[in-house]
């Protein structure tokens, strides 16, 4: 094989790397703040004697030589003087009545994943009828934990007669210190249930985090169906492309919806099980867009076009004038795209020496107007034609 078809690498030959590179991974990872000062001590101590040690560093005679002691069996390594745990060696075992155990079980088998607030009235009945000392609600949690969760899931028999234990999918979260660095760079959805005299009425939201440029929408129903529908209303009225989507766990972002997000090749975080502060600002937009419009629109909503239509004239008047506190309530969402660096929304940027009469000065003010003008009509331009259903998809596809 030809020599530049191999990997090689490229400190092979250099004496002593290899030491180096020991050297650096020990006191960059291996070795603690704690570890560096005591190795210090002991030094000092080999060097100026005990005396002087102990009134120095207020250390006591016996941890000097526990000290020496753990660095000479550690191998005369750094790391060894680490702290370690100090969690007793031996831990107290939690000991129930074994017919408490087997209830417990009996209870999880024939009810499957049943929570310990659920199983603690049952259980009382039967410790009380058998004379034992109930556990605790949080106890019967420990319990389960104990063996192991019991955990029941759904089995698969094969066309072979094997059977395939299924597995609850992880589902991918937002990581924690994710921030958003351009518009589209994460979008968040949610949605508002209100009952209106017996009947259902669902509004979807949508929100690009970066921008707080928000969308929304009434329907009848909370299927995944309507959820894709609806973001796909969202690609052609939002400027930009998106790149990940942020949503709770409600049955109306699975199947339908989630097959569009894979379709589309976008990732999609769900937030932790009843942690809407994980999406505080879609939340947040819930409640504003109910104290500012749907609360005086109420009865509208049992005919969502109208709902929808008036809906429209809202949200364009909120994304295009009404300040945001985010922006220190001095600029509104499309305010804000025009704020940011020309480069983001491919305009040509202004001139340096300032002068306004300028060809690119005036092209770029020229396109600021456009585009601001452009997400009013943009508006107008989708909502009437998904109404309608006349406009031509391939129109409004982004490409």
């Amino acid at each position: 094989m030809p020599f530049f078809h191999k990997i090689h690498c490229k400190y092979t030959g250099i004496k002593g790397i290899l030491t180096v590179y020991n050297h650096y991974l020990t006191y960059t990872y291996m070795v603690s703040e704690k570890a560096l000062k005591k190795m210090r001590i002991l030094v000092f101590w080999e060097k100026h004697g005990l005396e002087a040690t102990q009134e120095a560093f207020q250390v006591k005679r016996r941890t000097l030589f526990d000290w020496k002691q753990r660095f000479q069996e550690g191998g005369m390594k750094i790391e060894a003087l680490n702290d370690h745990s100090r969690a007793p060696k031996r831990k107290r075992v939690r000991e129930w009545d074994e017919r408490i155990i087997a209830e417990i079980k009996r209870l999880r088998f024939e009810h499957p994943n049943l929570g310990k607030d659920k199983i603690y009235p049952e259980l009382l009945a039967y410790c009380t009828e058998h004379a034992l000392a109930c556990p605790t609600i949080s106890t019967i949690g420990r319990i389960i934990k104990d063996l192991r969760g019991l955990r029941m899931f759904p089995q698969k028999v094969s066309h072979f007669g094997k059977i395939k234990t299924w597995k609850r999918a992880k589902k991918l979260r937002k990581p924690k210190d994710f921030k958003t660095a351009y518009p589209g760079h994460l979008v968040s959805l949610d949605s508002i249930e209100r009952r209106i005299h017996g009947s259902k009425r669902y509004i979807i939201t949508f929100e690009d985090i970066h921008t707080r440029f928000t969308f929304a929408w009434s329907t009848t129903s909370h299927a995944s169906p309507a959820a894709k529908e609806f973001f796909d209303l969202c690609l052609q009225v939002f400027p930009f492309p998106i790149t990940f989507v942020l949503t709770d766990n409600g049955s109306e972002f699975a199947k339908e919806f989630s097959k569009s997000m894979k379709e589309l090749h976008l990732t999609h975080y769900h937030t932790y099980p009843r942690t809407p502060k994980m999406n505080a600002h879609i939340e947040r937009f819930n409640r504003t867009i109910q104290e500012e419009f749907v609360d005086f629109h109420v009865f509208d909503l049992l005919t969502p076009p109208v709902f929808n239509n008036k809906l429209i004239d809202y949200l364009i008047w909120y994304n295009t004038k009404r300040v945001h506190h985010a922006f220190k309530n001095k600029l509104s969402p499309v305010q804000f795209m025009l704020s940011l660096d020309p480069v983001i929304l491919n305009i040509p940027q202004e001139c340096k020496d300032g002068w306004t009469r300028t060809h690119p000065c005036h092209f770029s003010n020229g396109a600021l107007y456009l585009f601001y003008e452009a997400t009013s009509l943009l508006f107008s331009i989708a909502i009437t034609s998904y109404v309608t259903g006349k406009s031509d998809q391939a129109r409004f596809s982004r490409r």
